[in-house]
């Protein structure tokens, strides 16, 4: 029998060292941030009765499902999200949960999807959401959480932008048109990606709007100004939807709340373009575009979603919430040269320099991983110039070298092999003087940025 081809599945991919450290830092800070505003972690399984998750998403999103039938014939499928399964969850849970419920859910979805860059058919969402609250407040909080994420991961140039499905509805209402929101909505949806008249001919071809009110729907999605300047033509607009001025009035609280809390204004707008392609999102909408690259689309997206959970059971579970796109964000961290090339996780190496002294170098290395620090100890005593050139392929920066004269003088050598130096640390038993120096090595310096 020949070897079998390694090779993966199109829109699939491997994680070596050097795209994993990163992508697990992602996840912590995100971790951090979705904690710091009281979310809990929760976790649903991977794979779902196909009646849980079709039907929810939409058409486009029913395509891309990965379903089959399982051994015991029984029709199911991989989640293509994160919020559907948070609905069944809450239909399920709810009554030992009490609401207001504050989730966070990091896990891998599947989409058969075309891929592009930046997009995969596996990947992995990183979600917050609160469910059981109507209150613009949730939304509020949400917009907060998704600036607090973009700013702790170390972005300062970004911009949420905002909209309210209320507001498309309300339009669409005094035209005439609600019946038609769903397919009006995903074509709206895809202006980023296919320009007005490609828009106006999808309504046109998809839902049966006529040109005129397809240009008209458009128009209102590019209002562009002030938040006062926008909010005053939505008031003209919308004159005689109830539902729309509801949708307006929480776009207005949202962005005077936002400012109060101290998000600067350049990092957010409403943008009456913003449709979310999503049947299930009723309210608030959010997505949120790097300066630097609005071409690779929004890394961090989401809106209320307050109908999902009646489809699993009779009491009202309204929903908000957002989801960092971590393989997405990842890319654009990439090629904005945000990621350091490491393939280690640990701060500091040692090396084995002398086979003789493998005890001592061992205590070192224990009393270092006590203090917090990450250590990693060559497993053979190769010539000493290998190993500082293995530690510097894999991204260290502070490495310690001690030979049979060190440990007899009591020292051992740091060295910075970025720069290129070192210098003698004082050994004492707890290592507090080289744990000190290594600490002080490590911390980059304290540059004010702009």
């Amino acid at each position: 029998m020949g070897l079998i081809v390694p090779r993966t599945l199109k829109g699939f991919r491997d994680y070596p060292p050097a795209a994993m450290i990163p992508r697990e830092r992602l996840i912590d800070t995100a971790r951090r941030v979705y904690r710091s505003y009281g979310f809990s972690p929760i976790d649903t399984p991977a794979l779902e009765y196909l009646e849980i998750l079709s039907g929810k998403g939409g058409e486009e999103t029913d395509k891309q499902l990965y379903q089959f039938e399982d051994h015991g014939g029984r029709r199911v499928g991989l989640r293509f999200d994160l919020t559907v399964p948070l609905a069944r969850f809450a239909a399920m849970h709810v009554g030992e949960l009490g609401t207001p419920f504050k989730r966070y859910h990091i896990a891998t979805v599947w989409r058969g999807e075309n891929t592009q860059r930046g997009r995969y058919r596996e990947f992995m969402q990183c979600d917050f959401d609160t469910i059981g609250t109507r209150s613009n407040t949730a939304d509020i909080e949400t917009a907060l959480v998704i600036h607090d994420l973009l700013t702790a991961i170390g972005f300062r140039q970004f911009r949420i932008h905002v909209n309210n499905r209320m507001v498309l509805n309300g339009l669409l209402e005094t035209m005439g048109l609600a019946e038609r929101s769903a397919a009006i909505l995903r074509a709206l949806d895809k202006l980023p990606k296919i320009g007005p008249d490609r828009v106006i001919a999808e309504m046109q071809a998809q839902a049966d709007v006529a040109a005129a009110d397809a240009g008209r729907i458009v128009a209102l999605s590019e209002i562009r100004g002030s938040t006062a300047e926008v909010l005053r033509q939505l008031a003209q607009l919308l004159a005689g939807s109830s539902s729309g001025v509801e949708g307006m009035e929480r776009l207005g609280q949202l962005a005077a709340a936002v400012q109060a809390a101290g998000v600067p204004e350049d990092r957010f707008c409403i943008d009456l373009s913003i449709a979310r392609g999503l049947d299930y999102y009723t309210g608030t909408v959010f997505e949120t575009f790097l300066s630097a690259l609005p071409a690779i689309g929004s890394v961090c997206s989401g809106g209320r979603y307050d109908n999902l959970a009646a489809l699993y059971t009779t009491q009202e579970l309204p929903g908000i919430g957002a989801s960092l796109g971590l393989d997405r964000l990842l890319a654009a961290m990439e090629e904005l040269g945000m990621i350091e090339q490491k393939t280690t996780a640990a701060e500091v190496f040692i090396a084995l320099f002398d086979a003789d002294h493998l005890h001592d170098y061992l205590r070192i290395a224990a009393a270092l991983r006590a203090s917090g620090l990450g250590v990693e100890l060559f497993p053979e005593a190769r010539k000493l110039g290998q190993q500082l050139k293995y530690a510097d392929r894999r991204g260290y920066r502070a490495a310690i070298v001690a030979g049979s004269d060190d440990f007899a003088a009591g020292i051992c050598q740091l060295k910075d092999l970025a720069a290129g130096t070192q210098q003698p640390i004082p050994l004492t038993a707890d290592c507090s003087s080289l744990i000190a120096a290594i600490r002080s090595l490590l911390t980059p310096p304290n540059i004010d940025g702009p």
